[in-house]
């Protein structure tokens, strides 16, 4: 088991990504603690040994006090994020600002609250997901999410130079497009679900669009020992749709 004894936090485990990293680091030995805004959502993760906690990731003090209670952490996941459809010129201030508050300042809220115990330890991994729409690719009709993803590799570069001599990692993973529910109600959204489905897997070289277990297998190397030389770096898994 490549996480065997750890104590891993892993928030947006609700649905898509986050649970299925959730889920996967359970498989492998980790002592999981998942947090989702909504608490229905979370509800078999117990039944794979996992334990769910509701919790508010854009609200700072109750991240604080989530994370003082998981105990000192070897593993932080940031998997909450929200995807915000428009351009530049279709994306309103709070549209722009929401993104910002859940894709980066709830990072900024856990690794805040998480980083001082694995310095004082020297030990500690920390995987934010970003995304490839962000400062690799543009996107088109991803304004802010990309702006706000372009930030996430930023604060990742930020903490892994300030944690590096003391034992602490911070990774970013840039997943391409993925099947999650998350992007089914998108799909769903748009009036054609089929056809914007078709256009989301298009712009895949390889033809199809990546798992959420695909994506939890690339954050568990990065969370694992066997990624214990990386830091500060950007691991892109999307089906080749930067190359």
């Amino acid at each position: 088991m490549r996480l065997k004894g750890k104590q891993a936090f892993v928030t947006g485990a609700g649905q898509g990504m986050g649970r299925a990293i959730a889920l996967v680091f359970a498989q492998e030995g980790a002592r999981v603690r998942a947090a989702s805004r909504t608490g229905a959502k979370l509800a078999t993760l117990a039944d794979h040994g996992v334990e769910p906690i509701t919790l508010d990731v854009t609200q700072g003090e109750a991240v604080a006090r989530a994370i003082a209670d998981a105990g000192p952490l070897d593993i932080l996941v940031n998997a909450a994020g929200w995807v915000h459809a428009g351009g530049i010129r279709e994306t309103s201030e709070a549209d722009w600002a929401r993104s910002f508050d859940q894709n980066v300042t709830s990072m900024f809220h856990t690794i805040r609250a998480a980083l001082p115990a694995m310095l004082e330890r020297c030990a500690g991994a920390i995987v934010n997901i970003a995304s490839v729409a962000s400062s690799i690719t543009g996107v088109a009709g991803r304004a802010a999410y990309g702006t706000s993803k372009a930030a996430v590799i930023g604060l990742t570069k930020a903490v892994a130079r300030e944690a590096v001599a003391q034992g602490v990692r911070c990774n970013a993973l840039c997943p391409g497009t993925t099947l999650s529910p998350s992007l089914i109600e998108r799909a769903e959204a748009s009036g054609d679900r089929e056809a914007t489905l078709r256009q989301f897997t298009a712009r895949q070289a390889m033809g199809r669009l990546g798992t959420v277990e695909e994506m939890a297998a690339a954050a568990l190397y990065l969370a694992s020992d066997e990624a214990a030389f990386m830091t500060g770096q950007v691991l892109v898994v999307d089906g080749g749709q930067t190359l």
